[in-house]
């Protein structure tokens, strides 16, 4: 089962970037936003990343600035813009990475169910979402599988593949070794909540803000030991300043509506508190720090 051309739906903040490293690996690639304004933003996006890259690439002395220019411009010329959903009929794998809405991706699945080539495999860029409910809505959930990348995806190297109960043996193959032609390095794992990362990640983090409350210890002092202590190169608070405090509250409501038993998913009231008060982090210039001139303080 050989992918050759793939479909991204959504070119945003993650699409753009699957976009871009999915024609890098050699893929021919629909980049598909219904929005022109949006569609044209996010190939800008991809053409300003791919000169950087390049020009990168002559620092290094990897390339001369000739073949730079031409790799660049090879891997522009893989991706076609798209407004229509029907220009994905061919693909074989879409990818979907729109917004974070699990109603609005089952409806996106089951319209494309009804459109894609049979043989199609369907996977969702989500990083909460159970991948099972996507799948049963697409009406084929043996081909199709979660792909979650990394923000951000140029750089970053991990793909979690997720598979469910029904997803096939050879869908999942695929779906790996399109993640390694991506220059990714793809884990595997099931359909549980935040798969890998997050699964691990955000209860992290709830516990550091849950200290914090309480008064066990400073913001400053949770952060450096465990920077000094595990060798991470952020502590916990600082982490959830740059995911976004809303982002994460969003995931938490997600996880403790499905799983209303789950202690490590309990959402802290400062959390809660400071998304009512608009305060994200780093975004927004103040969450458990305050970043104004993005400098933390």
């Amino acid at each position: 089962m050989k992918i050759e051309k793939v479909g991204v739906v959504g070119c945003g903040l993650m699409g753009h970037g699957i976009v871009q490293v999915a024609a890098a690996g050699g893929h021919q690639v629909v980049a598909c936003e219904l929005d022109q304004g949006a569609l044209d933003k996010g190939i800008g996006r991809i053409e300003k990343s791919l000169a950087k890259f390049a020009s990168k690439n002559v620092e290094k002395g990897k390339m001369s600035e000739d073949e730079a220019q031409a790799w660049a411009a090879e891997v522009r010329g893989r991706i076609t813009p798209s407004t229509e959903v029907t220009a994905l009929h061919d693909c074989d794998l879409v990818v979907e990475a729109i917004v974070e809405n699990l109603d609005i991706k089952k409806s996106f699945f089951a319209e494309l169910g009804a459109n894609a080539k049979p043989d199609a495999i369907f996977a969702s860029n989500t990083s909460s979402f159970p991948v099972r409910e996507m799948a049963a809505a697409s009406g084929r959930p043996e081909r199709f599988v979660g792909l979650h990348f990394f923000n951000p995806v140029q750089l970053m190297r991990l793909v979690e593949v997720v598979r469910t109960d029904e997803t096939d043996e050879e869908v999942f193959a695929a779906a790996r070794a399109f993640g390694e032609a991506c220059g990714k390095s793809p884990v595997g794992c099931k359909d549980t909540p935040g798969f890998v990362v997050n699964r691990l990640l955000v209860p992290y983090m709830v516990q550091a803000i849950s200290m914090l409350d309480r008064g066990d210890a400073s913001k400053e002092d949770i952060d450096t030991a465990m920077q000094l202590g595990c060798g991470y190169p952020m502590g916990p608070l600082t982490l959830t300043d740059y995911v976004g405090l809303d982002t994460t509250l969003s995931i938490l409501e997600g996880w403790t509506a499905r799983y209303p038993d789950d202690p490590a998913f309990a959402i802290p009231e400062s959390l809660r508190l400071k998304v009512s008060e608009g305060k994200l982090g780093r975004k927004t210039g103040e969450g458990y720090y305050s970043w104004e001139g993005d400098k933390k303080s």
